[in-house]
């Protein structure tokens, strides 16, 4: 759609240009889909033509998130079946597990990022509920890959010139801002804490997430269904945020259902989050989750592409990448499993026999068929319904 509207029938960048500016986007952690197209609109007219791009694409998907955070979080007082929902989760792990299996299909190409693959995809799993598990992956995933210089030779990179990194001093200050406001509410008892909180979790989401929305998912669960559970943390945090697995999957779903990036389930979940505290603060809590997760996509990419072309040079880019992606897909089926294990999907019953059939679908279909997936979502709430 992007090379047919704007390559095409504009003509505001050549196909070279646009495929430059996807590769790019993929390097930097955040909505890949909603970078390249606010990079369009910077090359178009600078920042503030970028912004408005940023706004106007992001708008659609983030506001009916918001309204659906009200639905799915007040079903019982608005007479709905909470029934035509049920098979939302088990489709929304579905769709999980074919992303995983994608991106392993990419990713997954040499014995290193097996391993990588393998260990990951453990430690994540038995240590879920650990807040520092999945950015230390990351990270060590990244380092890993460098060790060798086999598969991705220096000789191959012409060498770089020196990097101004003045732009990205930005986005760092409010990474930790955001972290210390969201401590100091914490440990002070303000009484907007919750906000201060929301706004830390989903700029942080959007500063590390690599491969788009189906990486943030698992990213969500760790943080709002996962380690409120944990003895430790609700010692130190009773008053942790904590959303219900299933609440979070039928967001999951639901977002697949609608136009937009993946990424405006922020919306969904800042408004869940929020949810008894009154409209006004839920309205508040969508906006927080819009905004916070998007913000570092933005920056990033509007600060870090005047030096991509510097950057680009640097081999260690290359081979951190290799190492950060095999994570993520370990990550991914982690996160996949331990869902599975939370959905009750091992039981002997109708329901849960239903609901693997409806796992199991869901992936076969994404699989083998083009079938979109706003009629995978339908086609489950009709089941639901009917059932």
């Amino acid at each position: 759609m992007v090379l047919k509207t704007f390559v095409d029938r504009r003509r505001d960048l050549t196909k070279e240009e646009l495929m430059e500016y996807i590769s790019f986007c993929q390097l930097l952690p955040g909505a890949s889909s909603t970078q390249t197209l606010t990079l369009i609109g910077y090359k178009r007219g600078g920042v503030k033509l970028a912004v408005v791009t940023l706004l106007i694409w992001l708008f659609p998907a983030c506001f009916l998130m918001g309204v659906f955070s009200f639905i799915v979080g007040n079903l019982e007082s608005l007479g709905i079946q909470a029934k035509i929902l049920r098979f939302i989760q088990p489709m929304a792990i579905g769709f999980l597990a074919y992303a995983a299996y994608k991106a392993y299909r990419i990713s997954i190409n040499s014995p290193i990022t097996r391993v990588i693959l393998v260990v990951s995809s453990v430690i994540t799993f038995l240590l879920f509920k650990a807040p520092w598990v999945i950015p230390a992956l990351i990270v060590c995933g990244g380092v890993v890959t460098n060790f060798s210089s086999k598969r991705i030779p220096a000789k191959e990179i012409v060498k770089p010139r020196h990097i101004r990194w003045t732009n990205i001093w930005l986005f760092a200050i409010l990474f930790i801002v955001a972290g210390v406001l969201s401590e100091t509410a914490r440990k002070r008892n303000w009484e907007y804490r919750r906000e201060f909180n929301l706004f830390e979790n989903f700029y942080r989401f959007g500063s590390i997430v690599f491969g788009g929305g189906d990486v943030l998912i698992p990213l969500m669960v760790d943080q709002y269904v996962a380690r409120p559970t944990s003895p430790t943390v609700i010692k130190r945090n009773p008053d942790i945020i904590r959303l219900e697995q299933s609440e979070l999957l039928t967001g999951a779903g639901i977002v697949r259902a609608i136009p937009g990036p993946v990424f405006s389930i922020a919306s969904f979940v800042g408004g869940l989050a929020t949810k008894g505290e009154g409209i006004n603060r839920q309205v508040v809590g969508c906006v927080i989750g819009s905004v916070a997760i998007f913000l570092p996509s933005a920056l990033l990419v509007l600060f870090f592409f005047p030096v991509w072309q510097t950057l680009r040079k640097y081999v260690v880019v290359y081979r951190s990448l290799e190492g950060i992606n095999a994570a993520v897909v370990g990550i991914m089926i982690a996160a996949t499993l331990y869902l599975l294990k939370n959905a009750s999907l091992f039981q002997f019953t109708i329901d849960t026999l239903l609901g693997v059939l409806v796992f199991v679908g869901t992936f076969l279909t994404l699989l083998y068929s083009k079938i979109p997936a706003p009629v995978i979502v339908l086609f489950c709430l009709v089941l639901g319904w009917l059932v």
